[in-house]
């Protein structure tokens, strides 16, 4: 086995050589790829560059470690993608399962990797898989039990050549499935059952908006499961402790899925209880002087933003900006028009953010996330709402989105100091 990896230093190499791996840093020997039995790639790394053209002519697979993982991997797999919010869900689906007594494992794209799971896994484990579009396009036979599609929006253009080739990547969770799986989607999300429309599965509906005769719906106070013959109650509203009501949807995926999976009322209420959401997904970090610090740094998109500044009614001082991946900042602008004090355009994307935004609200540059914070408390101030939500990609400023997040908290801490 080798590891090849453009770095010329990786912490793990002592451990890896020792585990018989042989390791070849600094870059990709076409050599190397061309003699393989098999190529796995990372998920950030594309497969369509000239590095793996000659191991494509001799025949090599090439395939990427959550399709490397399935084929070794026991136990059944429910599969979650989505433009926004497979974390929440994802984490959501395994809380539900063990307040169940069933035997779970979290991870995919969040936390551990499927391929680490194979060791301990069984045949009663049930795997929730948070998957992406980098993920998915390289898989040829993962065949998840339950595929859940959350919705779907502009995103990760920066890697995907078109929006189409974007929503291609995200369809191939269905593409292995049978009439004895099951596919959960969203019919609020036009796309979203326009791309699944080809699913051999069972198809469950869910809907935010109460659109659908059959399947998962918000009625009279309660997260239901809605027939023609009537409904059963599921969920209380009032056990979902998570901000915003877009937070809502992932919840009634998460029960619809669980709901499949044989899991009962009690133990979904009793998964809810006490989940405030996962860091840097509209967490409430603190209050200073009247106004409110929220970190949604994990809205990596502008579709996510949006559903974040609408999740407050007034009083919003929006966080906008990073490496910019595609989508459209002026679609930020009706919920500001009505919600929003003023916009703090920050990164590589500051210039986009200003353009597509300054007829609508207020726009004010900063060079920091300090500068971010404080002019920020200065344009919510005295009841408002500042919320990082930047529609974009942390990797101008910041190794990744937590990082980011991490670091407005800090930031907002020392603001706190400061005021006392």
């Amino acid at each position: 086995m080798t590891l090849t990896d453009m770095r010329e230093t990786l912490d793990a190499a002592d451990r890896l050589r020792a585990g018989g791996v042989e390791l070849e840093l600094g870059g990709h020997r076409p050599e190397t790829l061309a003699s393989a039995d098999v190529i796995v790639t990372s998920p950030g790394v594309p497969t369509e560059q000239p590095v793996f053209d000659a191991a494509r002519a001799r025949g090599v697979e090439t395939i990427g470690e959550l399709e490397f993982a399935w084929r070794w991997v026991t136990g059944r797999v429910i599969a979650i993608t989505g433009t926004k919010g497979k974390s929440t869900t994802t984490t959501l689906i395994g809380r539900m399962l063990e307040a169940a007594g069933r035997t779970a494992m979290v991870g995919g794209n969040i936390g551990t990797p499927l391929s680490a799971q194979v060791e301990a896994a069984t045949a009663d484990t049930v795997h929730v898989v948070e998957t992406s579009s980098f993920q998915l396009e390289t898989t040829t036979t993962f065949h998840p039990w339950i595929a859940v599609w959350l919705n779907f929006a502009d995103d990760h253009l920066d890697r995907h050549p078109t929006v189409a080739s974007y929503a291609a990547a995200k369809a191939r969770i269905f593409a292995n499935q049978d009439a004895g799986d099951w596919a959960v989607l969203n019919a609020d999300d036009a796309a979203v059952l326009e791309h699944a429309r080809g699913a051999a599965a069972a198809r469950v509906l869910f809907s935010l908006e109460g659109t659908v005769r059959d399947g998962f719906v918000v009625d009279g106070g309660w997260i239901v499961r809605r027939t023609g013959t009537g409904i059963e109650r599921l969920i209380p509203i009032g056990a979902v402790e998570l901000t915003g009501r877009h937070m809502l949807n992932n919840v009634l995926a998460a029960a619809a899925a669980t709901h499949i999976a044989g899991v009962q009322p009690e133990a979904m209420v009793q998964a809810l209880r006490g989940f405030h959401g996962l860091p840097h997904v509209m967490e409430p970090v603190a209050e200073v002087g009247g106004v409110r610090f929220v970190n949604d740094s994990k809205a990596t998109n502008v579709e996510a933003a949006r559903r974040s500044i609408e999740s407050f009614e007034r009083g919003v001082v929006a966080i906008v900006g990073g490496r910019y991946k595609g989508g459209d900042f002026a679609e930020l602008g009706e919920p500001l028009a009505t919600r929003g004090r003023a916009v703090i355009a920050i990164g590589e994307a500051a210039p986009r953010v200003r353009k597509a935004l300054a007829g609508v609200v207020r726009v004010i540059d900063a060079p920091s996330m300090r500068d971010a914070v404080e002019r920020g408390y200065e344009a919510a101030r005295p009841d408002g709402v500042v919320l990082l939500a930047p529609a974009c990609s942390s990797f101008d400023w910041f190794r990744d989105y937590a990082e980011r997040g991490e670091v407005f908290k800090e930031e907002v801490q020392r603001l706190r100091r400061r005021e006392q």
